[in-house]
């Protein structure tokens, strides 16, 4: 069976269209690719300018003198300040605190580690939050509900 002539010139016509678009599009990423190629620019020669305006520098950490300090609920909280919240706490309560908030650990993960129920370890947790309703008075190391 041989196909028809006028179906053998569509078919030709077709196939060139096709190859004519796929030449056109790979003239024009070469084109592309030489347009980018004239426009770039290494590091080694970039002026000290521009090369200053590719990047920023975090000051957060430049005065080694002073203390970070973050503001929360409009009191100011220092390292210092949580240092002495998280040791007046009791052992048990400081280490799942610790655990939790510093080590990344569930409260599963915790109870598991120190033997206890995991509703005893979340009860733990949040009532050390309210644990002191202040920081502690510099005279007794104490806040004002701290238990003894």
């Amino acid at each position: 069976m041989t196909p028809n002539r006028r179906e053998f010139e569509k078919q030709c016509t077709f196939q060139k269209f096709c190859k004519s678009v796929l030449h056109n599009e790979a003239c024009n990423a070469h084109e592309e690719i030489r347009r980018r190629r004239v426009r770039e620019v290494t590091f080694s020669d970039l002026a000290l300018y521009e090369e200053r305006q590719l990047y920023t520098v975090d000051k957060y950490f430049q005065d080694e003198e002073a203390e970070p300090s973050y503001q929360m609920a409009g009191k100011e909280i220092t390292p210092k300040l949580l240092l002495e919240a998280i040791r007046a706490l009791p052992e048990e309560r400081r280490k799942i605190v610790l655990l939790y908030y510093f080590e990344g650990l569930t409260d599963i993960e915790i109870a598991k580690q120190l033997n206890i129920s995991r509703s005893t370890v979340q009860y733990r947790r949040t009532s050390s939050f309210g644990f002191q309703s202040r920081p502690p008075d510099s005279r007794t190391g104490r806040g004002r509900y701290e238990r003894s």
